[in-house]
């Protein structure tokens, strides 16, 4: 079979994407422009103010992944873009760009979940042939925006998958950033805290997370499948009362001041303005967060049988999840697989590979896709 290359293209937040993939498998480009700077100042992202960056940066990041991979536009077989889930007017940006380049090239255009895409940055990177891995496999994407558990499936070039578990309000990178900002540590605060729990004790503050026991209202009401869902907005607010009881406000003030200052803090100035309380509390924090998600990951995978586990999103970059996962999935008998930190973020390179099985298959969109924010991946268990 002859190589395909794939443009892909990414914009469902704040990360203008732009990446060139070899027959779904080799890497020859992947640029990303990256938004912090802008949302920086309001502590998280604001929607308007990233499409306008998407605007400005997409000519630029797709020209700049062309001339990485030393190719053009007219040398590309097709065009990959992310459909959704994301923000509606960075998803769009996107969407017009990549249906314009492929109805002015008369190249196939394939819309790509960026859920799924997610998935296939543990593959493009493993490079298994679907023969070395013991299906299903547990897929457990983590991030700013989703926590969900899928089993996927392949058959041939085609991918299959089946949510069994999901958040039911926070996501686990959200209530990252969230609890961060809370305590002033500025934006993006998950891995600022995945750098400053090391230096506390975890074992400090007891945290509880949520035990789901009543089914979820979203979901349909039939069926004895287990279900493994997640809620993070009660240890949100249960930091909130710490520091509330702990007289922490002006502390925080302080601190926040102080990184503004700083303008690029370094790791050295985030120990500076944190007390050992602080430490001990985003340490307590993380360390609830991390055996939450471990505990019901391997609990879904001992339930349906499951011996291999991908592990992708922005949160498969913190330093705790990947060893203490590794560490149990293997007591387990699990196999756990994680991108690189590169490719655990929002990026195009993960897209295009995605999309490949879609181009084999043929499975191509017309002129008038749109974006889907709240699109899903695959079937759900029933509740």
């Amino acid at each position: 079979m002859p190589d395909t290359t794939i443009l892909g293209i990414e914009t469902s937040c704040d990360e203008t994407g732009a990446a060139v993939v070899r027959s779904g498998r080799e890497i020859l480009s992947n640029v990303v422009a990256s938004q912090i700077a802008t949302h920086q100042p309001y502590g998280g992202v604001v929607p308007e103010l990233a499409s306008r960056e998407h605007l400005r940066a997409i000519l630029p990041v797709v020209r700049q992944a062309l001339a990485e991979a030393r190719m053009d536009y007219e040398s590309v077989d097709a065009i990959a873009v992310t459909q959704g889930p994301g923000l509606i007017g960075a998803l769009l940006v996107g969407i017009s760009f990549a249906k314009a380049l492929a109805f002015s090239l008369e190249k196939p255009l394939v819309a790509v979940n960026h859920l799924e895409g997610h998935i296939h940055a543990v593959l493009l990177e493993q490079q298994r042939e679907s023969g070395e891995l013991q299906f299903p496999v547990l897929a457990l994407v983590v991030s700013g925006g989703h926590t969900h558990l899928y089993l996927a499936r392949r058959e041939q070039n085609s991918w299959t998958y089946e949510n069994i578990g999901h958040t039911r309000d926070d996501a686990a990178g959200e209530a990252f950033d969230k609890v961060a900002k809370l305590l002033g540590l500025g934006y993006p605060g998950g891995p600022v805290i995945d750098r400053l729990a090391p230096h506390g004790n975890p074992a400090a503050v007891k945290f509880q997370t949520s035990h789901l026991k009543n089914p979820d209202r979203n979901r349909p009401q039939s069926g004895d499948e287990p279900r493994f869902d997640f809620s993070y907005s009660g240890i949100k607010t249960a930091v909130l009362r710490y520091v509330e009881t702990r007289g922490l406000a002006p502390a925080i003030v302080a601190r926040r001041q102080e990184l503004l200052k700083t303008g690029k803090p370094s790791a050295e100035d985030y120990l500076r303005v944190c007390d050992r309380e602080t430490l001990d509390l985003v340490a307590s924090f993380q360390r609830s967060m991390i055996e939450d998600l471990v505990a019901k990951t391997l609990a879904a995978a001992n339930e349906y049988d499951v011996q291999t586990l991908f592990v992708s999103g922005g949160v498969a970059a913190n330093q705790e999840l990947r060893a203490t996962l590794s560490r149990a999935a293997e007591l387990q008998g699990v196999r756990a697989f994680f991108p690189s930190r590169a490719l655990s973020t929002d990026n195009a390179a993960m897209i295009a590979a995605a999309a490949y099985p879609k181009f084999l298959a043929k499975d191509f969109v017309l002129a008038d896709l749109s974006a889907e924010p709240g699109l899903a991946l695959g079937g759900t268990r029933s509740a």
